[in-house]
């Protein structure tokens, strides 16, 4: 009996779906919802004219406000995520039976096919909505059983009453609608990076082993040039050679800079990645929508030392943690970004290396350097019960501002930091 005007938008939801992609929509479907509550007014009708205590016909009529209020605040919003979803739903079933109980003269058994779609829109697993529904079927035969609903009018609404089902095909469309924007997205992370990477390789090939031929003999010939005979020809000449020298260092030294550029990890991609590893290790992977949308917003520094954290704090939960579930999170606190990966494994610190050993530069010394560098620094909580998490927070510096000065955090009681 009800439905949203709402578009799922191309930077979907991770896991679901998610709301209206503007204002007008969200309107639109509040509107096309309400039209359907107009079923109740022959029943609002029914309390106001017919002779009843004034008291009675008033909580009546407030049940029925109070229902259709809660109706348009849950049904509408459906592809937004809410905690008290759930607890929305069973509120409009003990209000449907109440009417029934204390008004059932007056066709309360209408409200049943109010609760079996917003059942079918807002209970997320298909098995448990199609309970749902079937149970405001059976509510619906039984209260119109003891109200002595007539056989005409038990028939009429027998077919609306199954509407729920409808409504769980059309959240299983928006649901695929939300992955295949998902997938498209994915596919073209993925095809933008390894075209950064190929035109890096390409770089490197080409351009930069050409260059440095060029330093070579440049710096040769003019150490030749200067075993010569001193004069002013040859003077001039060592310099022109010692200047194209110069000139092809720098070259060379940016070209460098450039596919260090191009091979700068990101979160989006390395969400991807990390996606891909849990899933293979049979790990439930739950990430934030924020790893996607935030990403390239922010210093690109910044970004890749939290893109280096993912991909380590990923590894380390495949390898060490014995995990069942894995959550990935990004939030904004104040002036600065959080990167958490939490497991609720064994709980398991992985061990850093040596300072000065070989191999430094990776693992989680190796990521408290990174950060180190742009201003951030690593938390470590073996603590979880179950569990582990790693929090990696950086300056929230925006792509065309400049990086804070490292700062160094004191450890918190009971957990460990990682600074440098």
């Amino acid at each position: 009996m009800s439905t949203t005007s709402g578009q799922v938008p191309a930077a979907a939801q991770r896991a679901a779906l998610s709301g209206y992609p503007n204002r007008r929509a969200r309107v639109a479907g509040i509107a096309f919802t309400g039209i359907w509550l107009l079923y109740l007014i022959a029943a609002i009708a029914d309390l106001a004219t017919r002779p009843y205590n004034p008291v009675y016909a008033a909580i009546g009529i407030a049940i029925i406000v109070v229902f259709s209020a809660l109706y348009l605040g849950l049904v509408p919003n459906w592809p937004l995520p809410s905690r008290h979803r759930l607890a929305g739903l069973a509120t409009l079933a003990a209000l449907a039976v109440l009417f029934c109980l204390f008004y059932g003269q007056t066709g309360a058994v209408a409200l049943w096919i109010f609760v079996s779609s917003a059942s079918g829109l807002l209970v997320a697993s298909r098995r448990w909505a199609a309970r749902a529904v079937l149970g405001s079927f059976a509510c619906y035969t039984v209260f119109s059983w003891t109200t002595h609903v007539t056989g005409t009018n038990y028939l009429g609404n027998v077919l609306p009453v199954f509407i729920g089902f409808a409504m769980i095909g059309l959240r299983r469309q928006f649901e695929l609608t939300a992955e295949l924007s998902r997938a498209r997205e994915e596919v073209a992370q993925h095809a933008a990076s390894e075209e950064r990477l190929r035109l890096a390789r390409d770089m490197h090939d080409l351009t930069g082993q050409s260059l440095s031929t060029i330093t070579l003999k440049s710096e040769l010939a003019a150490r030749m040039l200067s075993r010569l005979a001193p004069g002013a020809e040859s003077d001039r000449v060592r310099e022109e050679v010692e200047q194209v020298a110069a000139v092809s260092r720098q070259t060379l030294r940016d070209i460098r800079e450039a596919i260090s550029g191009y091979r700068r990890p990101t979160l989006a991609v390395e969400l991807i990645t990390a996606r891909a590893a849990l899933t293979s290790a049979g790990i439930v992977t739950r990430d934030d929508p924020e790893l996607t949308l935030l990403s390239g917003t922010f210093d690109p520094d910044m970004e890749a030392a939290l893109a280096w954290c993912l991909r380590e704090a990923v590894t380390n939960v495949v390898r060490h943690s014995g995990a069942g579930n894995c959550r990935i999170k990004l939030s904004r606190r104040g002036e600065s970004l959080s990167l958490t990966v939490q497991d609720d494994g064994t709980g398991h610190v992985p061990p850093a290396p040596a300072h000065g050993a070989a191999g430094q530069g990776s693992g989680l010394h190796g990521l408290s350097e990174r950060l180190s560098a742009v201003g951030g620094a690593l938390e470590l909580r073996g603590d979880m019960q179950p569990g582990f998490c790693l929090v990696a927070t950086v300056p929230a510096v925006s792509r065309d501002a400049q990086p804070a000065p490292p700062a160094h955090t004191a450890p918190r009681p009971g957990h460990a930091t990682v600074t440098e």
